[in-house]
């Protein structure tokens, strides 16, 4: 008979502890931008991002960034430390630290250049964090 192999449902604790800290960062950092850049600037004309935004459509890649971001927040904090949940969130964070970086002007333009420095290398961290977890040996279970 033909033997199949899965990943056990207990993982080692790390990868687990990974996604969880992934989740608190992107959904801390989501939070604040949809709260203190986005809105502000998209509809009251305030907040750092006021300075480049001159009409609220201009803000749309900002708050479907953000917004993702909290959905994907959400669902890492669910996630099963599975290899393909570390896969999907370091690609995330691929995504997210190169626009930062693409859009690096930006920062400058908005006066928020500490912001950048930080969450973008956040970003990059996060991506390594997930990938090393992505090879932790994981227990595996022959069945068949």
């Amino acid at each position: 008979m033909k033997s199949t192999h899965y990943e056990a449902e207990s993982q080692p604790a790390i990868r687990k502890q990974v996604l969880r800290a992934n989740a608190v960062y992107l959904g801390l950092a989501s939070i604040g931008g949809l709260l203190l850049l986005d809105v502000p600037g998209a509809f009251f004309s305030r907040g750092p991002l006021s300075r480049i935004i001159t009409a609220p459509y201009e803000a749309i890649g900002f708050l479907e960034a953000h917004g993702l971001a909290l959905v994907m927040a959400v669902l890492l904090w669910r996630a099963a430390p599975l290899r393909s949940w570390h896969f999907t969130a370091a690609a995330v964070h691929m995504l997210l630290g190169t626009a930062n970086l693409l859009f690096w002007p930006i920062f400058a333009a908005s006066g928020t250049l500490p912001m950048g420095y930080i969450t973008t290398s956040l970003h990059w961290i996060f991506a390594a964090l997930q990938l090393i977890a992505a090879t932790v040996p994981s227990k595996t279970v022959e069945v068949g």
